[in-house]
């Protein structure tokens, strides 16, 4: 039995809902990076991007391999990024609409003393 797709879209944006893979596809948006670099970018413990790594590339968003010593990870498409970049569009619209939300209600308390 297959999975309806509005499930396995949930099972993606649940995969995506954490603040450091977020950060990791956002700064493989500039090109594949070492593991030394994106750990001196987001400042987590080694373990935990090493986790979250995994979840990454196990849900085939980013790929890895392996240059000398160094682990090299990047997008494995373009689709991540243009994604990314919805993301940033929406929440700048969500935030601009509560800005004039909030410059209204400040309007009005002004208008009531």
């Amino acid at each position: 039995m297959s999975v309806p797709l509005y499930q396995a879209k949930a099972e993606f944006f649940r995969m995506l809902g954490h603040p450091v893979r977020i950060r990791v596809l956002e700064l493989l948006q500039d090109g594949p990076m070492s593991v030394r670099e994106l750990l001196a970018a987001i400042e987590v413990e080694p373990s935990s991007l090493s986790q979250q790594l995994a979840v990454l590339r196990r849900s085939g968003i980013v790929t890895s391999t392996r240059e000398g010593q160094a682990v090299v990870y990047e997008l494995a498409g373009g689709d991540v990024a243009d994604l990314m970049a919805a993301a940033r569009r929406i929440l700048t619209e969500m935030l601009a609409g509560q800005n004039e939300l909030l410059a209204e209600l400040r309007e009005s308390e002004v208008a009531a003393r």
